[in-house]
């Protein structure tokens, strides 16, 4: 019997458009057309990547592009990352892709996503002609989730960690605990690298059942324009998605990107990105506490490669920052958030400094006329 609150859980029906926010909106949207020339604090993709040594084995490959596609080198260099089998490895365009066939692949009858997090999990679920039941986690329990909060006899449940927008970093027993006989644990692991030691992945774990973890490569190496990322499940699982794919779904380049960027080489700069971006996002929070007496707040503590914020007013900040020259993400477009929701990708010192002082000017309450 489901026994929690209607703070808590939300029942939603299967419509391709949904009222409320919209959930097909996504950073780039801040960055695009007349926010080309921004200063791009929206999209969630690391600075200065790819790097060249990156972009010259992509380059590499297109002398490959009259034959087909073949991935088994790629998938095997992913499951020698993560210590697995290659047949618990499933190379996809994006972790969206991911999305997408779990929705139309796995026979569920009640998923249920947390939010606030990534909204593509319930967009493909709901194209997918689902029900779709929301666990909406509180600002005044820090976003944490509390497992009790999801409902025993949800079959599918969908968690980001760590969480975007709000950068939570839950721990690994928590997650672990949301296993039961019968339910699809899906962990979206996207910015997992972004975190030193990977503390609390459960990427490569094979002892939590119906576990099923989804990986991208585009944040930390900006290849969002290449789409490549990678579903670590039981085998069964595994074959059930790949029987949903297109023949030849992850490009000849894509599957190159992937092969390097699970290396040694590519592991280790990785990791020290990890700690400089920590080291960054630390200086941008330090730079918001001083904002505390306009009302802001940050989620804290922050552990992805972004930061969320609370703001009196955030739409119309928003609107002045772009005039000031920034774009940052909205936060209206994530359920269990509002208009005074922002959130921040971590930046270097001198764009932060840029950005303080714009903030400064964009929080500012214009006196009497």
């Amino acid at each position: 019997m489901d026994t929690h609150t209607p703070t808590h859980t939300e029942a939603l029906g299967p419509r391709p458009e949904p009222s409320g926010p919209d959930l097909r909106h996504h950073g780039d949207a801040e960055v695009r057309d007349d926010g080309s020339a921004l200063v791009d604090l929206a999209v969630n993709v690391r600075a200065d990547t790819p790097p060249a040594w990156l972009r010259e084995h992509v380059a590499a490959s297109l002398g490959q592009l009259a034959a087909y596609p073949d991935g088994r080198a790629a998938r095997a260099a992913v499951a020698a990352r993560h210590g697995l089998p290659v047949e618990r490895v499933l190379l996809t365009a994006g972790a969206a892709e991911a999305f997408v066939l779990l929705a139309r692949a796995l026979k569920v009858r009640r998923p249920v996503v947390v939010h606030p997090q990534f909204t593509e999990p319930e967009a493909a679920l709901r194209d997918a002609g689902h029900t779709v039941g929301r666990v909406l986690l509180r600002a005044a329990d820090g976003f944490r989730l509390d497992p009790a909060a999801v409902p025993e006899d949800a079959d599918l449940v969908v968690v980001g960690n760590p969480t975007n927008p709000t950068s939570v970093l839950h721990p690994a027993g928590v997650l672990a605990s949301l296993a039961r006989p019968g339910r699809t644990l899906v962990v979206d692991e996207a910015f997992m690298d972004a975190v030193p030691g990977e503390r609390e992945a459960l990427a490569g774990r094979t002892d939590v059942p119906g576990l099923v973890v989804l990986r991208s490569l585009t944040k930390t190496w900006g290849l969002a324009g290449l789409r490549i990322g990678y579903v670590l499940a039981d085998p069964e699982t595994v074959g059930e998605l790949e029987r949903a794919q297109p023949l030849w779904p992850v490009s000849t380049p894509a599957l190159a990107a992937a092969e390097v960027c699970v290396a040694p080489r590519a592991l280790a700069e990785a990791a020290h990105a990890a700690h400089r971006i920590a080291a960054d996002r630390e200086r941008l929070v330090a730079g918001l506490a001083d904002f505390a007496g306009a009302g802001l707040r940050v989620v804290a503590p922050p552990e992805g490669p972004f930061v969320l914020l609370r703001v009196p007013d955030g739409a119309a900040v928003r609107h002045r920052l772009r005039e000031l020259g920034y774009a940052v993400r909205r936060g209206d477009t994530f359920p269990g958030l509002g208009g005074e929701w922002l959130r921040l990708a971590v930046r270097d010192r001198a764009t932060t400094e840029g950005f303080l002082r714009a903030l400064e000017r964009a929080v500012a309450v214009p006196g009497p006329a």
